[in-house]
């Protein structure tokens, strides 16, 4: 008798809502979870682009590389709380980066950390059911303060 083994589509990655508390912005609204050994590995390679909206939030970690990539990065060091400790705009290609205070790393496409005024010090919130829908703008009533800032 021959057994036939059918494999197993792969199941879908979850996705979720990333909120700058501080700033009342959204990172990305369909940002992927990298939690086990194999999907922290993989992280972004094989893409050719990360669109307005998406994103990569690595846990447990505390660097990065661009080996191989075809595109920058934007780069969130978090710590425990989901604060940011530390952030690296438009990491290009085969460079590496880290941060030994960080707990996490949250990958979005290049221009996300100018875009939503995000800074070393913000809290973060992950909301699990992101729709990947189109990304939202920054809501309304940021304070003056935090909307003129520049990082």
């Amino acid at each position: 008798m021959v057994w036939k083994l059918k494999r197993r589509k792969p199941a879908k990655p979850e996705t979720m809502l990333v909120r700058n508390a501080t700033r009342n912005s959204v990172l990305a609204d369909a940002a992927e979870v990298a939690d086990s050994g194999a999907t922290r590995r993989k992280g972004l390679l094989g893409r050719d682009a990360l669109h307005p909206g998406q994103g990569l939030w690595i846990t447990p970690c505390e660097s990065v590389h661009t080996w191989g990539m075809k595109f920058p990065i934007d780069v969130l060091y978090l710590d425990r709380k989901k604060r940011v400790r530390k952030l690296r705009k438009a990491m290009m290609p085969w460079r590496v980066s880290g941060c030994l205070f960080a707990h996490s790393v949250l990958e979005l496409p290049a221009g996300s950390i100018t875009r939503t005024h995000t800074c070393v010090g913000d809290e973060l919130r992950f909301e699990t059911g992101g729709d990947g829908g189109e990304l939202s703008v920054p809501e309304p009533g940021v304070p003056e303060e935090h909307a003129s800032s520049r990082v």
